[in-house]
């Protein structure tokens, strides 16, 4: 299973994604971006993770490696292969299938609960969620819901928090592979955007409470098992 990885920023990486890579004994290439590395071809790749970052979808401008990695997620969508798409990952699938991208009315930084979307709450893709759980955001867009995509979960501050597209592409704005030295690292990398607001808590509330972490680690696990499945 070759399994592949697109890293925005040096301190957003894979957390607890890659504690399960080890336990089912496998290993993922990366393209580093913030580092212009080429991306690879698509025929080298079985699943595609797209990880989180600070800047938007819609910075092609800035980062002209938006486009191409834009570009490889429109072919791995084509080949059906499985993508999980975290937070800015999220984003950029849901601008591939033709959504747009753009602020939220609140940035939400901090562990604020989650709950699926009633209709599905007690039916697969809803049974990947539990029902209301607190996981960890830190993002300031968000996106409308693409059109064939499953809605997934919702929160107060943010109604579009997780779909599904088919039956193995995954967009989730929040971020389940947190870890402990994952959110110190993502704290230290992005302290500009902690300025205040109803749903932007300080660094020692997000740094309290380390059961939070394993919790939000098994739902993630529970989720990783599935999409493996779907890799062929």
């Amino acid at each position: 299973m070759r399994v592949h990885y697109l890293k925005h920023v040096p301190f957003e990486g894979l957390g607890a994604i890659d504690t399960w890579l080890i336990k089912k004994r496998l290993k993922a290439s990366v393209t580093n971006l913030f580092q212009n590395e080429s991306l690879p071809s698509i025929d080298e790749i079985d699943w595609l993770i797209v990880m989180g970052g600070p800047m938007s979808a819609n910075d092609g401008a800035k980062y002209p490696w938006i486009s191409s990695e834009k570009k490889l997620i429109g072919q791995a969508l084509d080949r059906q292969i499985p993508i999980l798409g975290i937070c800015l990952g999220c984003q950029l699938i849901a601008s591939v299938l033709g959504s747009k991208v753009y602020k939220n009315s609140e940035s939400e930084i901090g562990w604020f609960p989650i709950e699926p979307v009633q209709s599905i709450r007690n039916q697969f893709p809803g049974s990947l969620l539990p029902s209301k759980t607190e996981v960890f955001h830190w993002h300031g867009e968000t996106f409308d819901l693409p059109t064939k995509t499953v809605h997934l979960a919702r929160s107060q501050a943010c109604e579009n928090q997780a779909f599904l597209y088919g039956d193995r592409v995954l967009g989730l704005q929040f971020h389940l592979e947190t870890t402990l030295e994952a959110l110190k690292a993502l704290i230290y990398g992005c302290a500009d955007e902690l300025q205040g607001g109803e749903y932007i808590q300080k660094p020692n509330q997000m740094l309290a409470n380390l059961d939070r972490f394993r919790q939000i680690n098994k739902v993630l696990e529970n989720i990783l098992n599935y999409l493996s499945t779907k890799v062929s």
